[in-house]
């Protein structure tokens, strides 16, 4: 359940957001969302993927965070084990609002929060406003990140179109054993074609690289081997776990 609002600061003057990350504060997740122009930072320390929406066949690409639902190896205790945080983490219980601009043809932005979510309380963490309802750093650091999340959202999709258009992505089955011999597979998600890519036209490839596709699409390949890490990182966590 969620209870999203537009944040103000009269009714909202003494929230706080928890700066740490657990799955009690809602971070088990085995997978998040990421963008073109964060696989630089995000490569370096997860498996990039791709995910296809069955109902609209539209995909998005994802940082890949477990081998299965709820599993995120990346929670150490409170902290972020990892030295990049992808953004729509970062962003935790806040998103953006519309409302139509009866002065424009668009609508005007503003910043919701899910008064709901589990880093949301009254005590702890980041406060949000200040004594006299100004907002505080934190938050304009929030509304910096939700604008370049809107900025990125629409460049992605653009993004992603130029993928499919050109038959880069396809349907992989990983099959994933651990050190310790656990087997399990990770179905349902798609990466960068290699062949296809080889064999596009010149013409087609330059496209891509005036477009500023073909670093994003060399990261998201590259970043495959991040799967070795993630099931050494997630070998080491069950050992210390049983000792």
């Amino acid at each position: 359940m969620t209870k999203t609002v537009m944040l103000n600061s009269d009714e909202h003057r003494n929230l706080h957001v928890s700066n740490q990350y657990s799955t009690e504060l809602g971070d088990g997740v085995m997978w998040a969302q990421t963008f073109a122009a964060e696989f630089r930072n995000a490569q370096a320390h997860y498996p990039i993927l791709f995910q296809k929406d069955s109902q609209t066949g539209q995909f998005m690409a994802v940082t890949l965070l477990g081998f299965e639902q709820g599993d995120n190896i990346f929670l150490d205790n409170g902290r972020w084990g990892a030295g990049y945080i992808p953004l729509m983490v970062q962003r935790g219980p806040f998103s953006i609002g519309r409302k139509k601009d009866e002065q424009s043809d668009g609508p005007n932005r503003f910043i919701n929060v899910d008064l709901d979510h589990p880093k949301v309380n009254e005590k702890v963490g980041q406060r949000l406003f200040d004594e006299l309802g100004t907002a505080t750093p934190y938050l304009d650091r929030i509304s910096g990140m939700l604008e370049t999340l809107h900025v990125w959202h629409q460049d992605n999709e653009i993004f992603l179109k130029a993928l499919q258009e050109l038959n880069l992505l396809e349907q992989v089955t990983m099959d994933i054993t651990l050190d310790d011999g656990t087997k399990g597979q990770l179905l349902g998600f798609y990466t960068i074609n290699e062949k296809s890519l080889r064999e596009l036209p010149d013409e087609k490839l330059i496209e891509l690289h005036r477009r500023y596709y073909l670093e994003p699409i060399y990261m998201a390949i590259a970043s495959v081997n991040k799967v070795r890490s993630l099931m050494e990182r997630k070998v080491a966590l069950k050992t210390a776990a049983v000792g």
